[in-house]
């Protein structure tokens, strides 16, 4: 199906709505333009299959190469490796001996077990809130998209810090929507002035550590404008929390703002090594929640290997040792980038990206950089602007000294072969 869009400049932007074609016609031509990009070399770092668990190495083939390829893995946001800490997949077992494999229904009708109460309960402890101030998510995207869409209505605001994670975004779909530019108090401030008499509700959202550039809000700042204007804040720190701060408890921590902040949203992916996601606010708000979230009422919970998350909350404050890690790894491989005169901007977290610009070119580098044993996510649009493409490379408590030295090596080369050093 011919179409006016040139594949050799193309993104994924291009194809996500084309004017006269069908649903099934976009489908085609989007798939010719896939097609495209496969047997040019630009798409062998997506859809990826591991042959083993999340780790500082991975067994991975892809679509084009099926025997499997040993690769220092820096795409995982398991950042402490508690999916594969022993302590943790014995809990997961108990919990699947003593509860069986599955929910059972949602949590309304049913489906809520004597895990779940213990999670959450644990949750709340966790940042020292009342037992009933926590409800988890399937997911952490749902987390945030089913508190937003149920608390915000049409005579009420979002606003947001334009790099905040898509989930904020399809949370604000039935109510207004200001954005703010990246950590600009200024612009922050105007939006606020401007919406003071206009909205009931007027909720910030920002995250606490960005997922693509790997840096920290201006939270203490934030919070105090926002005060001043009569509105909420609502912090994402799925990035931060078990990670950041003195005992783990995130971005929030690192600014003393802990327990400021009217709504925080996690996630259980991450640091504590599983899948869900959380909300932590007033026991109000999580009581609405419990019956007004559509996705709280009518989809099923996290199962029962959810009770592995029982021990890796409790991990954070009895074996501190392995944020320590994480942190001296950070330490090392930006350094190292670094002094290769690459472009990681202002990361403060274990998110580290190398930015190149050029999507083409990005997908060329992630492509050596598998060649060389080193599997990284390429990152175009959508996850960052089209011109902003990058290398994001995630590191773990767990790599090693030869690991990130591989790393580092891998991309002295692909700088070499492709110029992208651009500081």
């Amino acid at each position: 199906m011919k179409t006016n869009i040139n594949f050799q400049k193309a993104s994924f932007k291009d194809f996500e709505n084309i004017p006269d074609l069908n649903a099934f016609q976009r489908a085609e031509v989007f798939q010719e333009f896939t097609n495209y990009m496969e047997e040019s070399g630009q798409m062998n770092f997506r859809f990826m299959t591991s042959k083993k668990g999340s780790g500082p190495e991975m067994w991975v083939t892809s679509p084009f190469n099926k025997i499997p390829k040993k690769c220092v893995s820096l795409v995982s946001n398991d950042y402490l490796n508690f999916t594969q800490h022993p302590k943790v997949k014995l809990a997961a077992i108990e919990g699947i001996e003593k509860y069986g494999t599955g929910a059972g229904a949602s949590p309304l009708i049913g489906g809520h077990h004597e895990y779940h109460e213990m999670l959450q309960t644990k949750i709340a402890s966790f940042f020292n809130r009342p037992s009933d101030s926590a409800l988890i998510f399937t997911t952490g995207y749902t987390a945030n998209s089913a508190a937003i869409l149920a608390i915000l209505k049409k005579e009420d605001v979002a606003i947001l810090d334009m790099a905040v994670h898509a989930s904020v975004y399809e949370g604000c779909k039935e109510t207004n929507l200001k954005m703010f530019l990246h950590n600009d108090l200024e612009s922050l401030e105007r939006i606020l002035k401007d919406a003071q008499d206009k909205f009931r509700t007027r909720l910030v959202i920002i995250d606490g550590v960005y997922s693509q550039d790997g840096d920290l809000a201006k939270m203490e700042a934030i919070l105090n404008l926002t005060k001043q204007y009569g509105g909420f804040l609502m912090v994402d720190d799925a990035h931060g929390i078990g990670v950041l701060g003195k005992n783990g408890r995130g971005a929030m921590e690192i600014f003393g703002l802990t327990d400021k902040i009217d709504i925080i949203s996690g996630t259980l992916s991450k640091a504590f090594g599983h899948i869900g996601g959380f909300v932590i606010s007033t026991p109000q708000i999580i009581n609405f929640l419990k019956f007004q979230s559509r996705q709280q009422v009518f989809s099923s919970t996290s199962t029962p290997a959810a009770a592995g998350l029982l021990k890796a909350i409790d991990l954070i404050d009895e074996e501190p040792h392995w944020r320590q890690m994480l942190a001296d790894n950070v330490t090392y491989f930006k350094k190292g980038l670094t002094d290769l005169k690459l472009n990681i901007g202002n990361t403060e977290s274990a998110i580290i990206p190398v930015k190149i610009g050029d999507a083409h070119k990005t997908g060329d580098a992630g492509r050596l950089l598998l060649d060389a044993g080193i599997y990284a996510n390429t990152i175009v649009y959508p996850g960052v602007a089209r011109k902003n493409a990058r290398i994001r490379t995630s590191l773990m408590a767990t790599h090693t000294r030869e690991h990130l030295d591989k790393a580092l090596n891998a991309f002295e080369y692909v700088n070499q072969k492709l110029h992208i050093s651009s500081i």
